[in-house]
């Protein structure tokens, strides 16, 4: 049998780290992509790995990535789209800019790498896609209307590719993690909540306050940090298993999918969990 091979999206910390030591481990060849490769000193000491340049915000970089992937390795059998990030604001509060390169990187940047990837996993008909979303993709919350939205934007993209790709042998999948202490989540984001007027800015705080406490007890679920770990190893569970197409992980974002299935409408599960989202008035 032929080792398979993995490339992964922003590989360089978090989830997309843990994911390529994991695949690395399980003796995959794995390519290990990063906006800074030179940074990296981790990954470069192990073998079977390859660390290099991919901004998915680069059509350029993509390509040199993906001919590198198949030079070297001859196959891509799994990508996982992992970059990305996130921040806190209210609508009102996020410029152009702002949203613009949210979803350039969130959204078009998954587009633009599964684009890429797609022909060579058609001509071996077989392949796997995982796109690294967030329990975000299934509920909004205070705050993050526009890291949401790119969730959901996501959300909708997978099934979409997963009906499109069944034909080809190829799978499309999404992994949902709930609160995890990974990436730098908050970048940014203390300056665009002072936006605006002061009843805006006032606002902004008292609900990112709020929902940050909310987010740091469902990150800490029985009294345990929630560990990154299993978020990896939920992603090489989709790459190796037959599990369905969004897969929560964590025990917050597996709680958030049970009340929607047990619920009667959406509007019914949007009302159950307001009272746990909103700060008391």
């Amino acid at each position: 049998m032929n080792q398979k091979t993995v490339l992964i999206t922003g590989a360089s910390s978090g989830f997309g780290k843990l994911a390529a030591l994991k695949f690395q481990q399980s003796g995959w060849n794995v390519v290990a992509t990063m906006r800074s490769p030179e940074r990296e000193t981790d990954l470069t000491q192990l073998e079977n790995v390859v660390v290099t340049r991919l901004d998915v915000t680069e059509p350029a970089s993509i390509e040199v990535a993906v001919k590198l992937t198949i030079t070297t390795f001859g196959t891509i059998d799994v990508l996982v789209n992992n970059a990305g990030y996130g921040g806190h604001s209210l609508f009102e509060q996020a410029t152009d800019e702002n949203i613009r390169a949210m979803f350039e990187t969130n959204v078009f940047g998954v587009m633009n790498v599964s684009r890429a990837v797609l022909p060579f996993m058609r001509q071996q008909k077989s392949g796997c896609i995982i796109n690294v979303t967030s329990m975000a993709g299934m509920l909004a919350a205070p705050t993050i209307s526009i890291y949401a939205s790119t969730k959901h934007a996501v959300q909708g993209l997978t099934e979409g590719m997963a009906f499109d790709y069944k034909p080809f042998n190829i799978r499309v999948k999404s992994v949902l993690p709930g609160a995890y202490p990974t990436t730098r989540f908050n970048a940014n984001t203390s300056d665009i909540l002072k936006a605006g007027d002061a009843e805006l800015v006032a606002h902004a705080e008292k609900l990112h306050t709020h929902l940050q406490d909310v987010a740091q007890k469902m990150a800490n679920q029985g009294g345990q940090v929630a560990d990154p770990q299993e978020v990896a190893d939920k992603i090489f569970e989709c790459a190796t298993q037959d599990t369905p197409i969004n897969n929560p992980v964590g025990s917050d974002a597996e709680m958030l999918a049970g009340m929607i299935a047990k619920a009667d409408s959406r509007q019914a599960f949007i009302d159950q969990v307001t009272p746990l989202l909103m700060p008391p008035v």
